[in-house]
């Protein structure tokens, strides 16, 4: 089964109004493979606006949700505010909130299921620091991190989630797995699929790489079976943006 390539964007704690309706703009005047699916995600305060500015076939997604429908968790958003203000996505287990804000994997599991249950799709990241790829426990680390959610999901969940692998010792520094190592771990993710949900979850859900993605690496990733798309952090504030998304073209 062929699964539609997916690029996500995420713009982390960056920009303003200014910007990113720039950005914005200049993805809506792009000419963009229409094969692919593509999502920003600025900051909270933003997510009305890229969603007044964007076109209907760039989609939004929230940087983070709370796994709690309302109540006193002053500075969190909920599912149901997310859906109210037409944002269909949300990012989810972003390493950066796993390691500077202590984000559990039940947490993040727990977080995944009610996004979904509210009617959100998820970008669940995951990935491995240096050290953990350094003593070769980048598969333990990752099938941990999808053991916790697959806990809470059932096999039908899954069609709503798409999977981020970022290895936390790319994100942001330049450096960026070989296709060789993406497309080892995407390979091990989707056995992990086929054996803890079932082989038609493991053809079906989308398995993305993000780590210093660029317009000089993405077309050689893009290539790798496993790999079905890419999370961009720093190069989705570029006009570099367009040919990644374009990486298959």
């Amino acid at each position: 089964m062929s699964r539609q390539f997916f690029v996500g964007g995420n713009f982390k704690m960056n920009g303003v109004s200014d910007t990113i309706t720039s950005i914005i703009t200049n993805l809506n005047q792009a000419k963009l493979d229409p094969s692919v699916e593509v999502v920003i995600s600025p900051t909270s305060l933003y997510l009305l606006l890229a969603r007044q500015t964007a076109d209907s076939k760039i989609g939004i997604a929230a940087q983070n949700v709370f796994d709690k429908p309302n109540g006193a968790f002053t500075g969190e958003i909920s599912v149901e505010q997310l859906k109210d203000a037409k944002i269909d996505w949300t990012i989810i287990g972003h390493s950066e909130r796993r390691v500077i804000l202590k984000e559990a994997d039940d947490f993040i599991a727990r977080k995944t299921k009610a996004a979904i249950e509210g009617g959100l799709s998820v970008i669940l990241c995951i990935g491995e620091t240096l050290e953990e790829r350094e003593a070769s426990k980048t598969i333990d680390v990752v099938t941990r991190q999808l053991n916790a959610v697959a806990k809470e999901l059932s096999k039908d969940q899954w069609q709503k989630v798409v999977i981020a692998y970022e290895p936390v010792w790319a994100i942001g520094t330049g450096k960026v797995a070989t296709t060789e190592q993406a497309q080892e771990v995407h390979a091990a993710i989707r056995k992990w699929l086929t054996d803890a949900v079932s082989p038609e979850t493991a053809e079906t859900v989308r398995i993305i790489y993000g780590g210093s993605v660029s317009e000089k690496n993405c077309r050689d990733l893009a290539q790798q079976p496993d790999v079905d798309g890419f999370l961009v952090g720093g190069a989705s504030l570029k006009p570099a943006f367009v040919d990644i998304i374009n990486a298959r073209l």
